[in-house]
């Protein structure tokens, strides 16, 4: 019999590929998403519950219905810039809707969360790569809402027995490699997706913000890695969890090092167009270099990015924003 998991956030970009992976591992996926972000066409592997975390009466009838084995909490507000303008936004999102989801979770008796977090609880990087023992000491709202229900959900294992993973992604890329699904947001905050679309026409120009990095083209360097990698990830550590019942935080990167031109060169290189670029000052806050330390993962876990080659990346981006293209040029 398939046991079901609850994916709050399951109609977003990271939610929906999860769902996928679910559901081909002999799970049933139950998004619980508000659709505020998400899109309800990237909900296809099992039912949708239209509700907010707020809801509390909302969120104990769905516990109480399916019965879900465990949680996959992705439910969040993720834009870095926003969160420094509207913190409010972000801890009331972010910080309240997941201390509503722990006591739905307590009262139904449901012991094991993945939890989504970010590399942004690191703050600026003391040096890299990054390991999971690098202090955490975030630089936005956002890190601090992620860093905030960390240490809660330190607090409810030890006092609740609450089993959780926390899985600290760099930066997801790339799209679903049959294209089913992939990005698709309101507001595009993302290098390679704004670069994609600015090379498409959706955009006159691309801003390149910063060329004076100490990296080796002068533009930042970041780690990318790729969608499927991540929903792996999560699949492992979900039955790592139901398997052991302990708690570990683990990064989830591709260990590998991509800078901005870089990006460019490769998606003008597979569209066989150049992309207008904006050279800009750099934006404060912004690290030269930042990427992970993945090694715990490929221990703990036994997992390996191996979809996360920017071959594949940007091939796989292409093929999703090209199929979102024409979908929005018949309607």
């Amino acid at each position: 019999m398939k046991e079901a998991v609850l994916v709050t956030g399951g109609a977003g970009y990271i939610g929906s590929q999860n769902c996928k992976s679910l559901f081909k591992n002999n799970f049933i996926p139950i998004t619980y998403d508000n659709l505020s972000e998400g899109n309800e066409y990237a909900v296809k592997w099992g039912p949708l519950v239209k509700a907010d975390l707020s809801d509390k009466k909302s969120l104990r009838n769905t516990l109480k219905k399916y019965k879900p084995k465990a949680v996959m909490h992705f439910a969040a507000n993720a834009l870095v810039g926003e969160s420094v303008h509207n913190p409010k936004k972000y801890y009331e999102n972010n910080l309240i809707g997941s201390l509503n989801l722990l006591e739905a979770m307590l009262e139904n008796d449901i012991k094991h969360l993945i939890f989504s977090s970010s590399c942004a609880t690191y703050g600026h990087p003391q040096s890299t790569p990054i390991k999971e023992e690098h202090p955490q000491n975030p630089i936005s709202p956002y890190g601090k809402s992620k860093l905030m229900v960390e240490q809660i959900l330190k607090d409810y294992s030890q006092a609740y027995g609450l089993n959780y993973i926390s899985l600290r992604y760099f930066n997801a890329s790339g799209a679903d490699l049959d294209n089913d699904i992939g990005e698709d947001r309101r507001v595009e905050t993302h290098l390679i997706p704004l670069a994609i679309d600015t090379a498409l026409g959706k955009y006159e120009k691309l801003n390149v913000y910063g060329t004076d990095f100490k990296t080796r083209d002068g533009t930042a360097i970041r780690d990318y890695v790729h969608i499927e990698d991540i929903a792996d990830a999560h699949l492992k550590a979900l039955k790592l969890l139901l398997k052991e019942n302990r708690s570990l935080q683990i990064n989830i990167g591709s260990e590998m090092g991509f800078s901005v031109f870089e990006i460019i060169a490769e998606i003008e290189k597979q569209m066989g167009k150049k992309i207008n670029i904006q050279l800009c000052d750099r934006r404060d806050g912004d690290p030269a270099t930042l990427f992970a330390d993945a090694s715990f993962a490929k221990k703990i876990l036994n997992w390996d990015p191996v979809h996360s080659n920017l071959h594949t990346i940007i091939k796989s981006a292409l093929k999703w924003h090209q199929k979102k293209k024409d979908l929005k040029n018949l309607k």
